[in-house]
């Protein structure tokens, strides 16, 4: 198969033939249709995450058909249409069997823990608990773009931040993790104030739902500026982007008992970020982390999406090819464009 390989951290990866996966008893091989990319992939290429091991092929969020499954697959057969969560659970340890398989104790994530999506064939293990059936009217491009960004996003709207009718959200950063949560907190009948350095895509953020923009680059006070629009604070706030200034300003812009969401990663030298730990004592404000989703949630989001509630489509940015994919992978950091691109041509 044609894939996506790096062989040193920060080096630039190279479009190789490599052998074809195969399925795990438990698992399945899946003929990749279309796949994102996403910061995510940016940092196990810098080398920010442990469990990714050298040689390595990147990609977590995938759409395609089964091609292949092994002896002790039941749920699943050749030429099914799927996608699956970035965090796969094992089904047997205790987070899973609590429902809770975005944090399972074993889990399988394509991309870092094993060889991803980056690829023509990607082999995804425990299949019975996490593969996702795609709806017939669901295009791949779109399903793949759900995979991380989007998914990450529900559950830290709906699951985690329990958003409301009538509250008020603030999202700092306009990347695909934030445009999606945009989207999905207009759509559960929030008021989001969108805030991002860039003017284009806080444009862009108002077409995705937002009722208020901010510029941090013309304000002096972010913190200041979110609370004059909200007259007080936010109830909710999601770090989108994952740096020790949006995390810090996402806690501090709060109302008094508040929720804050991180959904950003924050690895290397912001994995210790400071914050305003007398404001989360004093206010008795909310910190929740949002890793992932499992696949028995998809359904909710999946039934926002038939019914038009959300739109995942309009996110699309890029369409790129395989060979396009090492490039678009390193510049990652750079935060250009609007919305997701996907690999959607092998």
């Amino acid at each position: 198969m044609k894939a996506v390989l790096f062989e040193q951290f920060g080096q630039p990866p190279r479009v190789q033939n490599l052998p074809d996966p195969t399925p795990s008893d438990e698992g399945v091989v899946i003929k990749v249709e279309a796949t994102g990319l996403c910061r995510s992939d940016w940092h196990g290429w810098m080398g920010h995450d442990p469990d990714v091991v050298l040689p390595h092929v990147p990609g977590h969020e995938l759409a395609g058909t089964v091609l292949a499954t092994g002896g002790q697959v039941t749920r699943w057969k050749k030429g099914d249409r799927v996608t699956v969560p970035f965090v796969g659970g094992c089904g047997r340890c205790f987070e899973c069997n609590s429902g809770n398989h975005q944090v399972c104790e074993h889990q399988f994530q394509p991309g870092f823990t094993a060889w991803g999506s980056f690829a023509e064939y990607v082999a995804v293990d425990y299949a019975d608990t996490n593969l996702v059936a795609l709806p017939e009217g669901l295009d791949f491009e779109t399903a793949a773009s759900l995979g991380c960004r989007f998914v990450t996003s529900f559950r830290a709207i709906v699951d985690q931040g329990r958003v409301g009718p009538g509250d008020w959200v603030a999202v700092h950063g306009c990347g695909g993790v934030g445009l999606s949560a945009i989207m999905i907190a207009s759509a559960m009948g929030a008021n989001v104030v969108a805030i991002d350095l860039t003017q284009e895509k806080l444009d862009f953020a108002k077409q995705m739902g937002a009722v208020a923009t901010i510029n941090a680059r013309e304000v002096a006070h972010v913190v200041e500026a979110v609370r004059d629009v909200t007259r007080g604070g936010v109830h909710v706030s999601i770090d989108a982007l994952g740096h020790p200034t949006t995390c810090f300003d996402s806690i501090a812009n709060l109302r008094r008992r508040g929720r804050h969401v991180q959904v950003g990663l924050m690895l290397g030298d912001h994995a210790r970020p400071q914050i305003p730990m007398d404001r989360v004592i004093g206010w008795e404000l909310e910190i929740l982390g949002s890793h992932g989703m499992q696949a028995f949630r998809y359904e909710a989001m999946m039934n926002m999406i038939e019914t038009g509630k959300l739109a995942p489509e309009r996110l699309v940015g890029k369409r790129i090819s395989l060979e396009e994919a090492p490039a678009a992978l390193m510049n990652m950091d750079r935060f250009e464009g609007l919305g997701i691109s996907v690999i959607t041509r092998f």
